[in-house]
């Protein structure tokens, strides 16, 4: 019943093959519900090791720095919570109160078989509480065989190595299939020291190792399909060059069952996630030192039923219910001797819970060849709560809270904040409608308005602390700031309007996409400042505590992608040219001050060429200087820079060899999106918080082979 529409003339196939390595817009089938995205597929993924950034990056989405393992997205200007990440359709929660484990940092690139981005309007049916946008990654890629006997079907392994950090990774793969059964296994290892940036300087503290592992079978017979996935992620150790305190440890377990059956002109679709984590921050290395503990349980259950049926041969009605039941225990341990942390462990957030109950319908409609229409409406109810909690210390101020005359201290808070009713119930009411009209056989304008919610996240309402050291453990903004949670925050509401024109050669030759958006949210969730701390007596150490705080906002951005064939022979080979350019602002209602970390003017090309099993690129990147920048969150402005990168890859039947260089003139220039170096400041505090530097050059090897 997955059935796709199509229109004489316009080759969608070609558009979504051809732009699956740039940022572009396109149209994808996703439950039958066509939305407007961009997508991409890894055909071979098992020769990719490591973070599923560069895979997305191609598609568009930019990245906030956090540790090595996966970064934070960051869509239409909007970062953390704001951009929905579903991993198999499952929903994890961030479980840390610096975002450390982000969904996408439970998968490695060979695990993931197919992936897409639904930037500002996305339909109901892809997920709710959000504004951003969604992002789908796909490890689920069954295949069976013509036998009834259960045979080995295929294999691979995987190693990569990079200079820029000494990382070793690898990979390794391996699948049994039947007519009726399948069973497959993905698994990584990554190894890597901190890296250098153009200098030739390291770069404290963004050293990490990791490892996945996934088991995935299923059955099947004519009409019905049961899927089991069982993943498990290990990290002993990850640095944040940008936040004040390091992961120690990230163990994780998830189970991901799916089931789908053919019923008469419909098709149900039920799935179940269930994903524990215990994760730990702390001290590891010399590279930044400390000692203090902070410790975090957390365990997401959800289901999602949805029912799909035909209406008309053009027409088709999408049903759905979905639950999700989030909880979380967040307590920093006593240190024996300190002064400040101690003699109570402290307790940040204690039983939080977070539950989603949501319904939706979709309707889609092929009007005629020239029209088609998507509406949807989707509404949850949002219910958080916390129980009570304790400061380190409820006899007095603490040696902190003396030093920097606090008005308030942490035992002071903590009592206030028991005797709140904590308790805050959200009602989220989402609705999508996406239209597109082809102009000619190669002319297409696609249209879309959605409305979106987004509820607050525990730590934005309950993180409750007011001292220095408290309030800097709280926030995944890589600012080096210190953030105070509000319980009276109301829900994001985003009304987006985007619009799209997409041109096509009559011989697929060339083609090019224009995109524009524009977003208004009201009570978009910021901070104001509510005092400042200085760990020294110059003025460039100076860093603000916040509370976060609702007020309005306006993001709006533009986005050109095209591609052109050079050419195409027997003799020469392949050769295209493609390139993106994308510009986005966003800005405070009230006063017109910018947000945080909105990626400046910046654009992509490359060269690439295919030749007798041979792949060849050379991509050129260039960010404009950033100048509008957070005041309130003391946000640094960078310059501009360019980056070159050459790559080559070799398939001889079943072994790939790829040599690459990134950064290739070796240029130094500080990430945009980086946040402050924390590792460096506290190496040498005269310093002040640095912008963090990007990578040097790095020459990348890899190799795979397929049996």
């Amino acid at each position: 019943m997955n059935t796709q529409l199509s229109r004489p003339g316009f080759s969608f196939s070609k558009i979504a093959a051809a732009l699956s390595c740039v940022l572009s817009i396109s149209v994808f089938a996703d439950d039958s519900i066509e939305v407007i995205e961009v997508q991409g597929h890894t055909q071979n993924n098992h020769q990719l090791v490591g973070s599923a950034d560069s895979l997305l990056s191609d598609l568009g989405v930019d990245f906030s720095a956090a540790g090595g393992v996966s970064n934070l997205p960051v869509m239409n200007g909007m970062m953390g919570d704001r951009v929905k990440v579903l991993v198999d359709g499952a929903d994890v929660t961030a479980a840390c109160a610096n975002q450390m484990n982000p969904p996408l940092s439970y998968v490695s690139a060979n695990q993931i078989s197919s992936y897409s981005v639904v930037a500002g309007v996305s339909p109901v049916s892809s997920g709710g509480d959000n504004i951003a946008g969604v992002i789908r990654v796909n490890t689920i890629a069954l295949e069976f065989s013509d036998t009834d006997s259960l045979n080995w079907r295929a294999g691979y392994v995987t190693a990569q190595y990079k200079s820029v950090n000494d990382s070793q990774a690898y990979g390794l793969g391996a699948s049994l299939t039947s007519k009726q059964f399948s069973l497959s296994y993905q698994g990584s290892f990554e190894d890597a020291n901190s890296y250098d940036d153009g200098h030739g300087d390291r770069v404290l503290d963004t050293l990490y190792r990791v490892q996945n592992h996934a088991l995935t079978g299923a059955v099947r017979d004519n009409k019905q399909q049961l899927v089991v996935k069982l993943s498990h992620q290990k990290i002993p150790y990850q640095g944040f060059p940008n936040q004040y305190m390091d992961m120690t440890d990230n163990t994780s377990y998830g189970l991901v069952a799916q089931y789908q059956r053919e019923l008469t002109d419909s098709h149900l679709h039920v799935q179940v996630n269930y994903h524990d984590v215990k994760h730990e921050m702390g001290f590891f290395s010399a590279e930044k030192t400390g000692m203090m503990p902070m410790n975090t349980d957390a365990k997401d259950y959800s289901y999602q039923i949805h029912w799909r049926t035909d209406l008309t041969k053009q027409s088709s009605l999408m049903l759905g219910q979905e639950y999700y039941n989030y909880r979380i225990d967040d307590w920093w341990p006593a240190v024996a001797g300190s002064m400040m942390m101690g003699p109570n462990e402290y307790i940040n957030i204690n039983g939080g819970k977070r539950d989603r109950l949501g319904a939706f319908a979709e309707y889609q409609n092929q009007v005629n060849q020239a029209w088609w229409l998507s509406a949807g409406v989707r509404v949850e109810q949002v219910t958080t709560n916390t129980g009570d909690v304790q400061a380190y210390n409820e006899g007095g101020m603490g040696r902190m809270g003396s030093m920097m005359h606090m008005s308030k201290t942490d035992a002071q808070a903590a009592m206030e904040f028991n005797q709140l009713d904590r308790k805050r119930d959200d009602t989220l009411v989402d609705m999508s409608l996406l239209a597109r009209y082809q102009l000619t056989n190669n002319d297409e304008l696609q249209f879309g308005l959605a409305r979106k919610n987004r509820a607050p996240n525990l730590y934005e309402r309950y993180s409750w602390g007011v001292g220095t050291m408290a309030t800097t453990m709280i926030g995944w903004f890589g600012d080096g700031n210190g953030y105070i949670g509000n319980p009276d925050l109301e829900a994001e509401t985003a009304h987006t309007l985007s619009a799209s024109y997409t041109k096509l050669a009559k011989d697929d030759s060339w083609q090019i996409t224009a995109n524009i958006w524009y977003t208004q949210v009201s009570d978009y969730i910021d901070a104001e400042v509510t005092k400042s701390f200085n760990r020294t007596d110059m003025a460039h150490t100076e860093r603000n505590i916040l509370t976060f705080t609702n007020l309005d906002a306006t993001l709006y951005g533009a986005k050109l992608a095209g591609l052109v064939e050079l050419h195409n022979s027997k003799q020469a080979g392949k050769w295209q040219l493609k390139g993106s350019l994308t510009s986005s602002h966003g800005e405070r209602d009230d006063s017109n001050e910018d947000l945080y970390q909105i990626m400046p003017l910046n654009t992509k090309l490359s060269v690439e060429h295919e030749y007798k099993g041979w792949q060849n690129a050379l991509s050129w990147q260039w960010v404009d200087s950033k100048t509008n920048v957070d005041e309130r969150r003391l946000e640094n402005k960078t310059d501009s820079y360019q980056l070159l990168a050459i790559s080559s890859q070799k398939t001889w039947q079943n072994l790939t060899f790829k040599l690459a260089i990134t950064n290739l003139l070796d240029e130094y220039y500080q990430q945009p999106l980086g946040g402050v170096s924390i590792a460096n400041y506290k190496q040498d505090m005269s310093k002040g918080f640095e912008q963090l530097a990007g990578q040097g050059r790095s020459y990348n090897a890899s190799i795979s082979y397929r049996f």
